[in-house]
């Protein structure tokens, strides 16, 4: 097929002309929206060539292509009457998309994801001390002390931390959002912790009517003084004069919100959390592991219609208020399953492009991320899906009668098991993780797949002989030589596996590395010559002179930025020689937009080589040998 035919192909698939509102591409995927999701076929539209996976995420439905390819599919889909729109404009579309509730759901993610390193490195503190203690090592004084200051601080700090981000996530001056925050913990008022507890602080009264505490601990009260404070703060700014907005603005908004926060928000959210706090343990301790298999049989369906991020406010909840989180190892017991779904499949299937995609997006989802393996492999053949959802049912049965439970939230399975370290249950949860694996990988391998499923047949797998070279040139794999690339970016390496992107991270583009920059200038990793420069400036796509073929992506969902921060040195068909400067940018801006500098460097034709290697940890320079190629 050549690329029209791809294009006319993609978009019979999608539901045709009518169901697209708009599609833009980034660096490798072409990203659409649509009208109507049932209409796509999925299926169909991973069996087009040149497609290497497909899924719907965040509102749009994304088609992997790969650096180079998409960019020429995007031209045909446009040519053939597509609308099209920047990757920013689909972005805030998107924010738009699902009812009330997912709209809601959405927003508690981009709330409290950001809260969620702060609370896994205080449950990782507390499996330490566990475990310390495990062995019976007699901690001093001093050193208790200090790791209570480890373990209690994002809990004690905790509504700070959720009204300075709901003041971000909701276009409010984000120090005013901390100010408020800290006064709602202030050492001046009587400690919710220990007024809990049965201490003999006496709460202070609003009038002698309403008792007053601080928030510790609180988070639903926070979430919601901080949705407020954020839009009363952009409506007195609309009404103060210029001139006076630095003085007059946050003395407004800090008098009035602390007021409504402490003596009427506060008091009323505060009863509605212990509600909800009751209701979500009585879910969770049903008999006979009831509740494990509920939400263990239900999760991964609940992450396919995008509401999931309901359970970060749940999971925080119930570590704030009791220290525990059962929901980890039941979340994990169904991450297991689906990931044990798509090992079933890569080792049954005899198609190569199959194998190719199962093995690296179930790594991914050992590693604690699933939408690769869910929208790549599994919900592709339906039965594998729901044949894991009744593993991952098990799983979470067998979770909750062992009683399992985390003391932090936001890692699971491989990384997850740091959490049980301290609580002396990591023996019961690697059995559960090994169990749930089992089913997992037996009811698929019986019951869920066979290469009759494919729409391709196997003896049809791989590059259409009527592909043309013109549109694709490939250097012929006996070109090819051993070699090693330096890095394009200084700054300290990153496991391609821990970035936070499925397609990257899911090795579904291909082997590589990633680097934390803290240098903005992107340097040629070897002699090359220019591929692609993306006129955006956060991408470029290079072809050695000993055949390796690279994407060099600086930052996560850096499209959106439109090239702001951002300035390209080559252009395509350029000659570069190994450390010359290809592009420069800006890593301050892109974390004022609220995304990661994370740059991926990518071998696009890992296939073609027997071994892609990195070779590097640590920090590195543009001289550091980083990855290593064998053909």
């Amino acid at each position: 097929m050549n690329n029209t035919e791809i294009a006319k192909s993609v978009i019979e698939a999608i539901g045709g002309k009518d169901n697209v509102s708009s599609v833009a591409h980034c660096a490798t995927r072409l990203r659409i929206m649509v009208k109507d999701k049932e209409k796509i076929d999925t299926n169909r539209v991973e069996n087009i060539e040149k497609v290497q996976g497909a899924f719907f995420n965040a509102g749009q439905f994304q088609i992997i292509f790969g650096t180079g390819t998409v960019n020429r599919i995007y031209d045909e889909v446009v040519s053939l009457g597509l609308p099209t729109s920047t990757t920013s404009e689909m972005k805030a579309e998107a924010a738009k998309q699902g009812n009330w509730f997912q709209r809601a759901v959405r927003t508690f993610g981009d709330v409290f994801v950001p809260i969620i390193p702060a609370i896994v490195a205080t449950g990782l503190f507390m499996g330490l001390r566990g475990l310390l203690e495990a062995f019976g090592v007699v901690l001093p004084s001093d050193f208790l002390i200090y790791s209570k200051i480890l373990t209690d601080t994002a809990f004690i700090a905790l509504p700070a931390l959720v009204v300075w981000s709901t003041f971000k996530v909701f276009g409010g001056n984000q120090t005013i959002g901390i100010v408020l925050g800290l006064m709602l913990i202030s050492g001046s008022l009587p400690n919710a912790w220990e007024v809990a507890q049965g201490g003999e602080i006496v709460p202070i009264k609003f009038f002698g009517l309403v008792d007053v505490v601080g928030l510790q601990g609180s988070v639903l009260p926070a979430f919601i003084i901080g949705v407020v404070g954020a839009n009363f703060e952009k409506w007195v700014r609309k009404y103060v004069p210029e001139v006076l907005d630095l003085l007059v603005t946050p003395f407004i908004t800090l008098f009035v919100m602390s007021i409504l926060g402490l003596f009427v928000l506060g008091p009323i959210f505060h009863q509605v959390e212990k509600v909800i706090l009751s209701l979500t343990t009585t879910v969770l301790y049903l008999p006979f592991g009831l509740g494990g298999l509920i939400i263990g049989g239900t999760h991964q369906l609940i992450v396919v219609s995008g509401v999931h991020h309901i359970f970060n406010l749940l999971e925080i909840n119930l570590l704030s208020a009791t220290g525990q989180n059962p929901f980890n190892a039941i979340i994990t017991a169904a991450m297991t399953a689906q990931g044990a779904a798509a090992v079933a499949i890569g080792v049954k299937t005899k198609s190569p492009k199959l194998k190719a995609l199962t093995f690296p997006a179930a790594l991914s989802a050992f590693l604690g991320i699933t939408e690769p393996v869910i929208f790549g492999v599994n919900l592709r053949f339906r039965k594998p899906f729901v044949l894991s959802l009744l593993a991952g049912a098990l799983g979470g049965a067998l979770s909750a009668l062992l009683g399992l439970a985390g003391t932090s939230n936001g890692i699971t399975i491989i990384p997850g098991s740091m959490l049980y370290v301290g609580n002396g249950q990591l023996p019961q949860y690697l059995f559960m993780v090994a169990v749930s694996f089992a089913l997992g990988f037996t009811f698929t391998y019986l019951f869920g797949y066979d290469d009759s499923m494919l729409d391709t047949p196997v003896e049809a797998e791989g590059p259409s002989s009527q592909e043309t070279q013109e549109e694709e040139p490939v250097v012929a794999t006996s070109e090819r030589a051993d070699e090693k690339l330096r890095s394009p970016i200084v700054g300290g390496v990153v496991a391609l596996s821990e970035v936070n992107d499925p397609v990257f991270s899911s090795g579904v583009m291909g082997q590589g590395i990633a680097v934390k920059p803290s240098k903005g200038v992107v340097y040629a990793p070897a002699d090359a010559e220019i591929a692609i420069a993306f006129p955006t400036g956060h991408a470029y796509g290079l072809k050695t002179d000993n055949g390796a073929e690279i994407l060099i992506h600086v930052g996560i969902d850096t499209v959106s930025l439109n090239g702001e921060g951002f300035e390209a040195k080559v252009s395509q068909g350029d000659r570069v020689r190994a450390g010359d400067i290809i592009g420069t940018f800006d890593s301050e801006v892109i974390a004022a937009n609220g995304l990661d500098d994370t740059t991926m460097v990518i071998i696009t034709n890992t296939m073609d080589y027997a071994e892609v290697t990195p070779i590097a940890t640590g920090s590195v320079t543009n001289k550091t040998r980083v990855l290593e190629l064998h053909v």
